[in-house]
């Protein structure tokens, strides 16, 4: 399956494809033609784990095209996502003897995306960027959309640039050695995809129990494409972020909240963002502009998707950390609210009480044993 991302000023491909990790250096290959044989040269970003499981496999593919390629290894966890990773990096990109004509390779989840990526916007004012991406998280959402960024100790993703790959390659083979903690939090992402955009993505985890997806090639194969076509569409229509690309950032204002008041130690990105959208979903039934229904089946299909840590949060330092967020507005939250399965609505006007009370509802159900982790 292939899909293109069409932007005003520039176009890309990604590629999802079982196995297509094995074939990287020849989809390399052909996209930078015979550069590859002019002493062009490439720098895989990654981490441990990553590495020791699925290294050889990317590093041969490569050599077998005529690429030389150097693994630089980044630590692995949120709380790595920091300047100070980036330019660390970047010491070991000089030091390795990258230069302009280098290719920076992503390949992890997505937060070695995000920091790969700000790495190459920034080293030597942009190098060429590849996204590889070996998470559900980042193979369904993150790898595309050209966003970077990289967390502040008062809020997540306060400094990044926009700056796209020239090619995404996706291999839902890699999947395989997720922990289903990882796997899980991944789908929350594509929930919302079907929620924002796609009824049809989303009757699919309504209908099929989550365990089931991961050894379901197929279907898989499917939640990803679907959950990647929506975002095109979105990314393609607003690359900047100026108003359609505000729907992706369903469940992330309460979400990156979330992150921030546990020191991105408590929840994976993926836990967040469920959280965030029960809560959105809560606000859209208090506010009228939602049917209770709705908000039984969008909630329903959420927690469906597996156990979620328990929310134990302060709400006035949840209300500071919101209004630091970056899709604030003079201080006033931007809120992302369902209207419906396939339809969402940007909104500025959320009174803070709907916003504790539906912290109050997020600490009710989780204290319920089938939605805790232990």
């Amino acid at each position: 399956m292939k899909l293109a991302i069409a932007l005003p000023h520039s176009s890309y491909k990604v590629t999802i494809e079982n196995g297509v990790l094995g074939r990287a250096g020849h989809h390399l290959r052909r996209l930078f033609g015979n550069q590859s044989g002019s002493g062009r040269r490439i720098f895989i970003v990654t981490v441990a784990p990553v590495r020791k499981r699925w290294g050889k496999k990317l590093t041969a593919s490569l050599a077998a095209a005529g690429f030389s390629s150097t693994t630089i290894e980044m630590p692995d966890g949120e709380r790595y996502k920091k300047l100070a990773t980036i330019e660390d990096l970047a010491d070991k990109l000089v030091t390795a003897g990258a230069d302009r004509s280098s290719i920076v390779v992503a390949f992890g989840g997505g937060i070695v995306g995000d920091v790969a990526g700000m790495l190459a916007s920034l080293y030597m004012r942009g190098v060429t960027l590849v996204q590889i991406p070996t998470t559900v998280l980042a193979q369904l959402d993150a790898s595309v959309g050209g966003k970077t960024g990289v967390n502040l100790s008062v809020g997540k993703n306060l400094l990044g640039t926009f700056y796209h790959p020239r090619a995404v390659l996706v291999d839902p083979e890699l999947l395989s050695t997720l922990p289903q903690r990882e796997f899980r939090a991944g789908m929350y992402e594509a929930v919302k995809c079907g929620i924002i955009g796609d009824p049809k993505l989303f009757r699919i985890f309504e209908s099929t129990p989550p365990d089931s997806l991961r050894p379901d090639a197929e279907t898989m194969e499917t939640v990803i494409y679907r959950s990647l076509a929506l975002k095109a569409r979105v990314v393609s229509a607003d690359e900047r972020e100026a108003g359609l690309r505000q729907t992706l950032n369903f469940g992330h204002t309460i979400g990156h909240a979330l992150e921030a008041e546990t020191e991105y130690r408590h929840f994976l990105h993926g836990e967040a963002v469920a959280w965030g959208m029960i809560a959105a979903t809560h606000i859209a039934i208090e506010s009228g502009r939602l049917k209770r229904e709705t908000c039984a089946r969008i909630t329903e299909a959420i927690l469906k998707v597996g156990p979620l840590p328990k929310v134990r949060v302060s709400a006035s330092k949840i209300f500071k950390l919101i209004k630091n967020d970056k899709k604030s507005v003079r201080g006033v939250a931007r809120f992302v609210l369902p209207v419906k399965v396939g339809e969402v609505k940007i909104v500025d006007d959320v009174p803070e009480l709907a916003i504790k009370n539906a912290l109050d509802h997020l600490r009710r159900l989780s204290l319920k044993p089938r939605v805790s982790q232990p």
